[in-house]
């Protein structure tokens, strides 16, 4: 049998096998008691419904990662990629016009397996636990919204990706760094003018009220610390969802805060500000730039590591391919690159959580309100139903931000 063939398989239900068994710990890490911490937030009602969404979430994740693997592995075995590649060389044209049609034709066929499953978590699993807000209609333009964002945006980088490694070929995978580094950059530069508001409306804050008053005090508070920001905004996330959360956008003085305006409904001004200090936190402490940094560096490892195996014979001939093309050769180092992928996101992951520790001191040294940022963070908990006693192999994998009991006892420990 071929050896890549073995690989890629083994890769494949080793992944799943590590996602069931993650799923699995982390639901029998659950507890019914709650914690002292949270008495005075959840009740007995609230908190069971947050063990029960716990438990919908891992089981329906568990189906939708035993389709998939399945069907890829069908795929795969019934040569299913060689027929799409025949399909895609059967419009006529050269190779990066026959590689976009090829990804184009594979990722609309993953994009319409995926909407039931999207359907189904969105009408059913949200819409049980109250959180759903998003009408059909919403559902459907999201889908092609995003659909038609993806063609154009992954059409982009994957022809330029073929282009580079079809006409330049000695050092592409240099040039293919480059220029996939620079249109990264390009996107999140103009993702808040042009991507964003495509599904979401962004309006000021208003001059009087709750949100006068909040804006008048994120403005003094950004003052004092000496960060700048072209604006700030609530974003219409109630359309959506229920769920809670702010973000910021932008860079250097185009920076905007983001506020959901479900957020600001339910969290007092000084739990706000707490938040956004946590947020700027990152911006002082040069998070974001560390984390373009190893993204910028691991893109630079994968590529390198592409440029050996971009037309690898037993490689194609795992996937009963009949002509070896670049464009098809990205596509399946993809499911060779997956476990050193799964390494440095771990590591992203160790980073991230260190990150946010970094960024909790840096919002109560500042707003110097600890039991405001620790109400804040109760209240994110509760409205979003998460859950409060995560497995610890499943953080270490899987968590970008530390559980919420351990970022409370860590600010609760806080001496200034």
């Amino acid at each position: 049998m071929n050896i890549y063939l073995v690989i890629i398989l083994s890769v494949l239900a080793g992944e799943y096998i590590l996602n069931i068994v993650i799923d699995g710990l982390n639901l029998r890490c659950a507890s019914d008691r709650l914690p002292n911490e949270f008495k005075n937030y959840y009740d007995d009602k609230k908190y069971a419904a947050s063990q029960m969404y716990l438990r919908d979430r891992a089981r329906f994740s568990m189906a939708e990662d035993t389709f998939f693997t399945s069907v890829i592995i069908a795929f795969i075995l019934i040569g299913g990629f060689n027929l799409v590649d025949e399909m895609a060389r059967g419009f006529g044209f050269r190779e990066v016009g026959s590689g976009l049609i090829f990804a184009a034709i594979l990722m609309l066929g993953y994009r319409i397996l995926s909407i039931p499953f999207s359907a189904y978590s969105t009408f059913v699993i949200e819409e049980k636990y109250g959180f759903n807000r998003t009408t059909i209609k919403t559902f459907i333009f999201d889908v092609i919204k995003s659909i038609v964002l993806t063609f154009i945006i992954g059409g982009i980088a994957f022809g330029g990706v073929i282009w580079f490694f079809y006409t330049i070929k000695t050092f592409a995978w240099v040039w293919c760094w480059i220029g996939v580094t620079l249109f990264e950059l390009f996107i999140m530069f103009i993702a808040p003018v042009l991507i964003l508001p495509l599904f979401n409306k962004f309006v000021p804050l208003e001059p009087a009220g709750k949100e006068g008053e909040l804006r008048s005090s994120i403005e003094q508070y950004a003052s004092v610390e000496n960060f700048k920001m072209k604006g700030i905004f609530k974003m219409d996330a109630s359309k959506r969802s229920s769920k809670s959360n702010a973000f910021f956008i932008g860079f250097g003085n185009n920076r905007r805060i983001v506020l959901f305006d479900t957020l600001i409904i339910k969290h007092t001004v000084d739990e706000l500000i707490s938040v956004l200090a946590h947020e700027i936190g990152h911006y002082k402490k040069k998070h974001i730039l560390k984390r373009l940094l190893i993204s910028v560096i691991t893109t630079g490892i994968m590529f390198f590591i592409l440029s050996f195996f971009i037309s690898n014979r037993g490689l194609f001939s795992a996937f009963k391919m009949e002509q070896l093309s670049i464009y098809a050769g990205l596509v399946f180092f993809g499911f060779l690159y997956a476990p050193i992928n799964m390494i440095f996101s771990v590591f992203g992951n160790i980073v991230s959580r260190r990150h946010e520790y970094e960024a909790d001191r840096y919002a109560v040294s500042t707003h110097k309100k600890p039991q405001a940022f620790i109400s804040a963070l109760k209240k994110l908990t509760v409205d979003n139903l998460s859950n409060l006693t995560p497995h610890r192999f499943k953080v270490f994998l899987q968590y970008s931000h530390p559980p919420v009991l351990m970022r409370i006892e860590a600010i609760r420990k806080m001496r200034f």
